[in-house]
C-alpha cells in the first residue's frame, strides 16, 4: 500500500515499475542506451485532480526510495522522515510526495549490479557511466507514469540538490519551485579527492575482481566499509564530533593499542559495517563519479531555458558544513540571480555539518515550510520577493 490510504504515513511499501524497454530505451547523456530500466519508488499523500500538487524528493548519494514512514519490521523510519509527513514541512496532507531510487542505485532501480539483458550476467563495469541529467530523465518518466502534470516543487539535499537544480535548468516548465539544500553546482578539488580515495579503497580491495565480484560469490567489503567510514567524517563537523564523542574512550581502562580504543572509532566502525548490508560497491563507484562531473553553469547558455520559464528557488546551506560549504550554495545563488531568477537563500546555524539536512533543525524546517506554502511558490511569475538571508 502507499501512504495515500491513510492520514498517518504508518507502514509504506516500495513499489517498482519498468519505465523503459528495448523498444523505448533510455538515451543517456553520453549517447549510450539502456533498453531496460526498472525504478523503485514510494508515494505519500494524494495527487489532486489537476495533477499539480506533487513534490518530488531527490535523494542523496546513499539514499533510496524509502524517504518516510515505516517498512514492516523496520526499526527506523525513512531517511527523511523528519521533514516528510502529516503536518511536517513537506506536508503529506497537502502534497503528493514521490521519492524514487536513483538510476545506478542498488535498492530496486536498475544499476550496475542488475542483470545485463545482453549477457544474462550482472552489468559490472560494463554499465554505462551516468550524469545527473540521466537521473532527471528517469524522474520525469516516473512523474508522467504517475499522472503528474506539473510539480509544485522538486526538493533535494546534497546530490539530491544537484538533481533539483538540473531539472529546473533543463525542464523549468515542469515545476514551480526548486529547493536545493546543502548542495553544489561544481565540486572542488577537495570534494573530488575524497571521492577518489573512496573509490580506490573499493577497487583495490582484493575481492573487487574487476567489478565482477558478484559472479564470484564475494564482495569488496573492506574497501566499501572504509569508503563509508571516510565519508562519515566529511558529513559532520569538528564541533559535532566533539559534542558527540570528544576523546571518550570506548572501554575505560583498556590497554592502549591499535584497536577500537575511542568512542569515535567505534562509531565509524559501526557505520562501515552497517553500510555493507544495504549498499553495493559498484553503485558507490558510479554515483560518486556522477557528482565529480556535474558543472551545469559551465554551459554559457545554462540559464536560457529557465529564464523563459522562471522557477522559484530556495537555496539552503549550513554554516558548519565543510563537505559542501556555504560558498557552494552562494555560487548557485549568484548564478541564478545573474539570470534574473527569484532566489531565496538562507545559511542556517547548525553544529552537525553536512548531515544537518537530514536532521530536525527547527529554523531549517520552518524555512522549507514557509517557502513551499507562500503564495509566490504556487505562482512563480508573481514572485512576492520573500527572501531570507
Amino acid at each position: 500500500m502507499t501512504a495515500a490510504d491513510t492520514h498517518e504515513l504508518g507502514e509504506v511499501e516500495t513499489q517498482t515499475v519498468q519505465l523503459f524497454d528495448a523498444q523505448h530505451p533510455l538515451v543517456l547523456a553520453s549517447g549510450d542506451e539502456l533498453g531496460e530500466v526498472v525504478v523503485a519508488y514510494e508515494t505519500y499523500g494524494r495527487l489532486n485532480e489537476g495533477g499539480d500538487n506533487g513534490i518530488y524528493i531527490c535523494h542523496a548519494l546513499t539514499g533510496d526510495a524509502h524517504a518516510a514512514g515505516w517498512h514492516p519490521g523496520d526499526k527506523h523510519p525513512g531517511w527523511w522522515d523528519t521533514i516528510i509527513g502529516p503536518g511536517k514541512p513537506i506536508d503529506t496532507d497537502k502534497w503528493f510526495v514521490v521519492c524514487s531510487n536513483l538510476l545506478g542505485g542498488c535498492q530496486g532501480t536498475t544499476g550496475p549490479s542488475s542483470t545485463n539483458p545482453a549477457t544474462g550476467q550482472p552489468w559490472g563495469l560494463d554499465f554505462p557511466l551516468l550524469a545527473i541529467g540521466d537521473f532527471v530523465e528517469v524522474h520525469r518518466a516516473l512523474g508522467a507514469h504517475l499522472g503528474v502534470n506539473r510539480w509544485h516543487a522538486v526538493v533535494g539535499g546534497s546530490m539530491g540538490g544537484m538533481q533539483a537544480l538540473e531539472w529546473s535548468l533543463r525542464h523549468p516548465d515542469e515545476l514551480c519551485n526548486a529547493v536545493v539544500i546543502a548542495s553544489s553546482s561544481r565540486l572542488t578539488a577537495q570534494n573530488i579527492a575524497f571521492s577518489a580515495v573512496a573509490r580506490q579503497a573499493i577497487m583495490r580491495d582484493e575481492h573487487f575482481d574487476g567489478g565482477q565480484f558478484a559472479t564470484r560469490g564475494h564482495n569488496p567489503d573492506v574497501g566499501l566499509s572504509i569508503a563509508r567510514m571516510m565519508a562519515h567524517i566529511t558529513y559532520t563537523s569538528q564541533e559535532g564530533f566533539d559534542e558527540k564523542f570528544g576523546r571518550r574512550a570506548q572501554i575505560e581502562g583498556a590497554e592502549h593499542g591499535f584497536g577500537v580504543d575511542f568512542a569515535v572509532e567505534s562509531y565509524l566502525d559501526h557505520q562501515g559495517e552497517a553500510f555493507l548490508s544495504r549498499f553495493d560497491a559498484l553503485s558507490y563507484l558510479y554515483l560518486t563519479r556522477v557528482m565529480d562531473y556535474f558543472d551545469p553553469f559551465a554551459d554559457p547558455h545554462a540559464l536560457d531555458v529557465v529564464a523563459a520559464h522562471p522557477v522559484n528557488y530556495l537555496v539552503v546551506s549550513f554554516d558548519s558544513d565543510w563537505r559542501f560549504s556555504t560558498e557552494h550554495s552562494r555560487r548557485i545563488v549568484r548564478e541564478l540571480e545573474h539570470g534574473g531568477l527569484p532566489v531565496t537563500f538562507r545559511d542556517i546555524r547548525s553544529p552537525w555539518g553536512h548531515d544537518s539536512f537530514l536532521l530536525d533543525v527547527p529554523v531549517y524546517h520552518d524555512t522549507v515550510r514557509a517557502f513551499l506554502e507562500c503564495e509566490s511558490a504556487t505562482h512563480p511569475h508573481a514572485h512576492s520577493g520573500w527572501r531570507a538571508r
